[in-house]
């Protein structure tokens, strides 16, 4: 018996029509696919050559509605703010009016006699940054160092229930933290700061100052429970910010035979290092705006502020907090109104400078 030759009959290039023709899936013809496309998407008019057709994106309105919300809220806050200090220049302008010294360079506040006011913020303005830098100079460190060990040293059992101590250092009443620092700490601090001042007397910072060391009533004081309060703010945003640090990235450094130091070192800090500035300055706002804690501590004066630690004073916001009996009268309000535009301006270019800082870390 005789093999038959085996021939193959070429498919022929016409278009099919049947199920089981050349073009897609389950006998799907490429007309029909083409089809579909196009009712899935516009297009615009061709161009010169093919494939020049641009597509045309559908906005659902989920995506408008949240759009037309978020751009609400935001120019909503923006107006707010303006507004607020739209009200704080047209309250001041009639007491600065009548002012007889300059507001920015003097030391004075004399605002009893509304036909003889002489009042400035210099004073008030240098005591505000002093006891707000030594503060953030004292909780940056430890919350740093906090928030590493809750990230990368603290044990699981341990992590959870410290986290929530620290955090609820947040919850205290700053009237609390007053009390406490007046009547508990201020007295037990007092050898430290004669220790300073008989040591280090001769650098400006623990020099003789306008308050009484063993009074307790003086920036030093009125420092480091300004730093407990900020503490919690700055750990709690620079933990949440290290424990975002890419997993890849840790096991990686320790595949390269890394110790846990250099882990964070090299990897958890440089990735943190934004969320830390932010945390650090938003602890700073709050220490700008202090009042009842430092109203409380802090003992007034009428000498010069020298910057020494143990100098006496007022801040902007318990100067405030201290003129309240005069806000009947809109021209003696006016002037404490100025001091808290100040003080406004001022908390705006401390943040503005941590977003430099934090654009300039990203670049």
């Amino acid at each position: 018996m005789s093999d038959a030759p085996i021939t193959s009959t070429s498919r022929s290039p016409g278009p099919t029509t049947s199920g089981a023709g050349v073009g897609g899936p389950n006998g799907t013809t490429e007309d029909t696919i083409t089809s579909t496309k196009a009712q899935a998407t516009e297009q615009s008019p061709k161009g010169d050559g093919p494939g020049t057709g641009t597509a045309k994106t559908v906005t659902r309105p989920g995506d408008r509605i949240f759009s037309s919300l978020a751009s609400g809220s935001a120019i909503f806050i923006t107006v707010v703010i303006a507004a607020i200090g739209a009200f704080l220049i047209w309250r001041a302008i009639p007491a600065l009016s009548r002012n007889q010294v300059n507001f920015l360079t003097s030391s004075q506040w004399v605002t009893q006699n509304i036909n003889e006011m002489a009042f400035g913020v210099l004073d008030l303005f240098q005591v505000t940054v002093l006891v707000s830098l030594f503060a953030l100079v004292l909780a940056m460190p430890i919350a740093l160092g906090i928030a590493i060990f809750l990230t990368s040293y603290s044990p699981k059992w341990l992590t959870r229930p410290l986290s929530y101590t620290i955090d609820l250092l947040a919850a205290v009443p700053s009237i609390v933290y007053g009390l406490w620092g007046l009547l508990v700490f201020a007295p037990a601090i007092t050898p430290v700061a004669v220790w300073l001042n008989k040591t280090f007397g001769w650098f400006p910072l623990f020099a003789d100052g306008s308050g009484s060391i063993t009074g307790g009533g003086t920036i030093f004081t009125a420092g480091i429970v300004l730093a407990v309060m900020i503490l919690p703010v700055i750990t709690a945003v620079t933990r949440e910010v290290f424990i975002q640090t890419p997993r890849s990235q840790i096991e990686a450094a320790l595949a390269l035979g890394a110790t846990r130091w250099e882990v964070v070192r090299t990897t958890v800090i440089p990735f943190g290092k934004s969320g830390y500035i932010s945390g650090s300055m938003l602890g700073l706002g709050r220490a700008l705006g202090e009042t009842m804690a430092l109203y409380l501590i802090l003992r007034t004066t009428s000498q010069a502020f020298g910057w020494s630690l143990f100098d006496g004073g007022s801040t902007i916001a318990s100067k405030i907090a201290l003129g309240y009996a005069e806000f009947n009268n809109d021209i003696q309000a006016g002037a404490y109104i100025a001091a808290g535009l100040v003080l406004f301006v001022l908390t705006f270019v401390v943040n503005a400078a941590a977003r430099a800082v934090i654009a300039g870390k990203k670049d």
